[in-house]
């Protein structure tokens, strides 16, 4: 038998192409593990959760167009001694902060109310009234805003506090509902990881579930913001003051500049909130959230 030869050169070749496979492939390889949180650290930073330009001036730009023709158009615009009074020893800009007063003071007490509710609710010892607080306050948002004002004022009397019960009524349920489907989004394996490396109950709901279930929750928050600036407009209707002042008074006296001021002021503050928190939502949403959006 004769044993095949194997030329020497050949077998070094052969054994420095495999080494220089399997190097080339660990050079490739090592870069690409080690250099992947530097290469993508930028992109990630580049995705951070900016504003962009448009975002930034195009709304506040009409805003400000809006507010600048209705400036104008009441400079030249010739106005009876009614209209004139009821625009007059700043009661606009006392109607517009009394408006802003009433969709602050409601939104902190939604938030304060829905916030730590939705988290009761999705607790194991909890759940079971989900379904009853749900009720509620869905009832209280199906109700006519104006007949629930009304009940209020029969029972509490004319006043702020009864304007205020109102649109907070009003505007629980979104926030409501949105921490409570964002608290149920989480992944079961997300928070069991968090409880095997010794996270407390409420470190896990501190750290992992409430980040996790911020932007739902900001939604939820937003559209309550712009809720409670369209229904301050009826607190008029129970003492409670605000920018439905101009809109009733121009109504009732049948005097068209009063009614588009209050009209006009009332749209121009709905989108600035909406504007705004459209903002903080974006801003506010955890970092680790924002390389995947």
């Amino acid at each position: 038998m004769t044993t095949p030869t194997v030329d020497p050169e050949t077998e070094e070749e052969g054994a420095g192409g495999e080494g220089g496979e399997v190097g080339g492939e660990e050079a490739v390889a090592g870069p690409g593990l080690g250099g992947t949180p530097a290469a993508t650290s930028p992109s990630i930073k580049s995705r951070t959760a900016r504003p962009s330009w448009q975002k930034l001036t195009i709304l506040p730009g009409v805003l400000v167009l809006v507010l600048l023709a209705t400036w104008l158009w009441f400079r030249q615009a010739d106005l009876d001694p009614i209209s004139e009074n009821a625009l007059s020893n700043g009661q606009v800009s006392k109607a517009l902060w009394q408006h802003i007063e009433l969709t602050a003071i409601s939104t902190f007490f939604v938030l304060v109310i829905a916030i730590p509710l939705g988290i009761l609710l999705t607790r194991r010892a909890f759940r079971r009234a989900t379904p009853v607080v749900m009720t509620v306050a869905n009832m209280g948002q199906a109700t006519p805003a104006i007949g629930l004002l009304a009940l209020l004022v029969i029972w509490l009397g004319i006043g702020r506090k009864s304007a205020l019960i109102g649109i907070v009524a009003y505007a629980v349920l979104p926030v409501l509902s949105n921490t409570i489907a964002g608290l149920k989004a989480n992944d079961p394996t997300l928070l069991e990881a968090a409880r095997g490396i010794g996270m407390s109950s409420s470190w896990v709901l501190a750290r992992v579930e409430l980040p996790l279930a911020v932007p739902l929750i900001l939604a939820g928050v937003r559209t309550a913001l712009v809720l409670n600036v369209g229904t301050a407009t009826l607190a008029t209707f129970g003492g409670g003051g605000g920018l439905g002042v101009l809109i009733t008074t121009g109504i009732t006296n049948q005097r068209m500049p009063v009614l588009m001021l209050g009209s006009i002021l009332t749209v121009v503050l709905a989108l600035l909130v909406d504007w705004l928190a459209s903002l903080a939502e974006l801003l506010l949403r955890p970092r680790g959230l924002e390389a995947g959006t």
